[in-house]
């Protein structure tokens, strides 16, 4: 079917592409390393402006030095920051990984708190983090915008914003709820290894005709 005879957000088309998309990332599921929702909250926070391979590199060691949130929230920020320096912007991501851990332990026992408003009320947590927490800690649906899925979805005609928080709303309308973890994931693989911000697959698109972006190469 033509992209050209299907509306941009025609449910056809969108399942024409979710289908597409199952079909080519059959088994999704982040690339952070973790044993627990703690240290995937964690690993999380510590993936801004970061590589997932560069934090699992780099949490093997954390994990096994600090191992609960009372291990965080009374370890020294010297001692933090000598661990995740590679992840970047590390003095930061210590002082938040520092604070959320006391208020797990002050509010929630230790616990990681399984609801969207409790998370993003966490230092250094927002929405992106907690959807990522959410969904593959505890299996609850949640939309994760990240960099890849916020491009992605707006080639496709499936957005019109650049908000992250708009593109969250705007897929929830036209996502199905039971496929919002796996379809984020989907687009993330996707970006990574076919749909590049600088250099687009184009031609070996499984979404090709689908699409009618400005970027696209013919």
């Amino acid at each position: 079917m033509s992209k050209k005879t299907i509306p941009k957000k025609n449910k056809a088309r969108i399942a024409i592409i979710r289908k597409i998309l199952k079909t080519t990332f059959p088994n999704v599921k982040t690339r952070l390393r973790y044993r627990n929702p703690f240290e995937l909250l964690v690993a999380t926070i510590l993936s801004a402006q970061c590589t997932d391979k560069q934090v699992n590199s780099v949490t093997k060691d954390l994990f096994n030095t600090l191992k609960t949130p009372d291990a965080f929230a009374y370890a020294s920020s010297e001692t933090i920051e000598k661990l995740i320096r590679p992840t970047g912007f590390f003095r930061n991501k210590t002082k938040n990984i520092r604070k959320c851990s006391a208020r797990l332990i002050e509010n929630y026992k230790g616990e990681v708190p399984q609801t969207l408003d409790e998370l993003v009320k966490l230092p250094g947590v927002g929405r992106k983090t907690a959807n990522v927490v959410l969904g593959a800690a505890f299996g609850i649906p949640g939309i994760v915008v990240d960099t890849h899925v916020a491009r992605i979805s707006r080639r496709l005609g499936l957005t019109e914003n650049h908000d992250p928080v708009k593109i969250e709303f705007d897929l929830m309308k036209i996502i199905p709820k039971n496929e919002w973890n796996d379809f984020c994931l989907q687009l993330i693989y996707f970006g990574r290894s076919v749909c590049k911000a600088r250099k687009p697959g184009c031609p070996t698109c499984p979404l090709y005709d689908l699409c009618d972006s400005a970027d696209k190469i013919s």
